[in-house]
């Protein structure tokens, strides 16, 4: 009896630090690591990862093969998806303007680059030797200037783009109207020929900064053709027109104060 009882105290304290080896053994669980995947199964979002780790992809979680290939389809679905709104999303300021009205035969720059301009064709007061009037517009087709002639032998020039090949022409007209944001009636003949081309322009389009004839027009006596502004300053100082006279819309701002309904404007 008396070797009895050692044994059975040895035996209880030995399971007496077992259990409390058990209890030391699961009293702090491991954390677990979670996918930053929002797609991977919901039971991996329980727990966060242990502070200060950071988890990669799917790294450290352990998945049977069916789940993985859930959470690519589900992956795949949903870049489907965001391809899917990109490509049908169209905000509602390009929407409004779709139809091809512009008719410049210069190449628009880069969309957000700033437009060049020959520093020539800014406004400037220059010495004038002509033999017109103070108070005449002359136009000079060859070097793309217009003259505005002021008193004292000089004038205020202004660079133009002017008649492409074939629509050029010269002579003398008095301004018969002038007009702020005019709209655009393109003739007849012009839509035929830019449908050709592969343009389709409006029978109508009201004024505006989409408007080709841009913030002010200068009707010349009764012909179609007028001194105007443009919606593409970048082709001011070249061929470009139907035999109108384009400025910038600064420019034509600044003319259209200076003169009035009368005068005299001479194209050479």
């Amino acid at each position: 009896m008396k070797r009895v009882l050692p044994l059975l105290a040895a035996t209880i304290l030995a399971a007496g630090t077992l259990a409390a080896a058990a209890n030391d053994r699961y009293g702090s669980r491991p954390p677990l690591v979670v996918s930053p995947d929002l797609s991977a199964p919901w039971v991996l979002q329980l727990q966060r990862a242990p502070e200060g780790q950071r988890v990669s992809g799917l790294r450290g979680v352990r998945m049977g093969p069916a789940t993985t290939r859930t959470v690519i389809r589900r992956e795949r679905r949903t870049q489907q998806q965001v391809r899917v709104r990109q490509r049908v999303h169209v905000p509602q300021a390009t929407r409004q303007v779709q139809r091809p009205v512009q008719v410049a035969a210069a190449p628009a720059p880069a969309r957000g680059a700033a437009v060049q301009i020959d520093p020539k064709f800014l406004p400037q007061t220059v010495d004038y030797a002509g033999s017109h009037k103070p108070g005449t517009i002359v136009i000079d087709t060859a070097t793309k200037f217009l003259y505005l002639v002021e008193a004292g032998g000089q004038a205020r020039r202004y660079g133009v783009g002017v008649g492409k090949e074939g629509f050029q022409w010269t002579g003398t007209e008095s301004i018969s109207q002038k007009k702020h944001w005019p709209d655009w009636r393109p003739p007849a003949e012009m839509i035929a020929r830019e449908k050709k081309k592969g343009r389709i322009l409006p029978a109508h389009m009201p004024g505006g900064p989409a408007n080709p004839l841009g913030a002010r027009a200068l009707y010349l006596g009764s012909t179609l053709y007028r001194i105007h502004g443009t919606n593409a300053p970048w082709t001011i100082g070249g061929n470009v027109s139907s035999g109108c006279i384009r400025m910038r819309n600064e420019d034509v701002m600044d003319l259209y104060e200076r003169v009035k309904v009368g005068t005299k404007v001479v194209v050479i």
